[in-house]
């Protein structure tokens, strides 16, 4: 396992290695960042389940754009960043998004907790499934890694021109599997089939709730 190795879980994005990653530099640089992705990191740590390497490509991916259908960063799985951090990020107020990854013993509830899952794009943190941020965050479309969304969860319609792509909407607001629901994996490995719903975050007049152990760890 890449967390007994490395005594962390890998980093979502990281750009502090200079080597190329195996195969080469994933996405278009005109859209994503370059670097290396959590599954440059894991390349040999987990068994490829057939040609179409599903273990990081989705086998309903569905987005109406070639060139985001072809971008394996678009449509799959993302890591929850709030455990696999980045080593930056393109934009301010994201400090708890950045740093050292986690390891599983950091994590109190791991059968609790969203490692990976259906996304829009690959990375997603809980700013992307609740419907109120904390100010001054905020989501922008033309920056790729904000169009990350849990597909057919309710308030991705709000999303529409604010902060989803035109060919990302019918994934988004329809969904990508049967009755709305998605592919969740947790920290502890187990793998759950979920409403996209249980997924949502929900601003309260003391906080969030489901932010705390599902997206966020403690």
């Amino acid at each position: 396992m890449y967390d007994s190795q490395n005594q962390t879980l890998p980093f979502s994005f990281g750009k502090t290695i200079t080597a190329l990653p195996p195969g080469g530099y994933s996405g278009f640089k005109q859209y994503d960042r370059i670097g290396w992705w959590w599954f440059n990191f894991i390349e040999g740590f987990y068994k490829r389940s057939d040609a179409r390497n599903t273990v990081i490509q989705c086998p309903s991916k569905y987005l109406t754009d070639s060139k985001f259908k072809n971008n394996i960063l678009c449509g799959n799985y993302g890591v929850n960043r709030s455990i696999c951090k980045s080593s930056d990020d393109r934009q301010a107020h994201r400090e708890e998004f950045i740093g050292k990854p986690l390891s599983s013993t950091e994590i109190p509830k791991p059968g609790e907790t969203l490692l990976v899952a259906d996304s829009g794009y690959a990375m997603i943190s809980w700013w992307h499934v609740t419907d109120t941020l904390p100010p001054p965050a905020a989501l922008n479309k033309n920056i790729i890694e904000d169009t990350a969304y849990i597909p057919g969860l309710k308030i991705n319609n709000n999303r529409k021109n604010l902060s989803l792509l035109p060919c990302q909407e019918q994934d988004a607001i329809d969904g990508r599997h049967p009755n709305k629901t998605v592919n969740v994996g947790f920290a502890d490995g187990h793998i759950s089939r979920t409403k996209a719903e249980d997924l949502f975050v929900e601003k309260t007049d003391d906080g969030y709730k489901n932010k705390i152990p599902l997206w966020v760890p403690k």
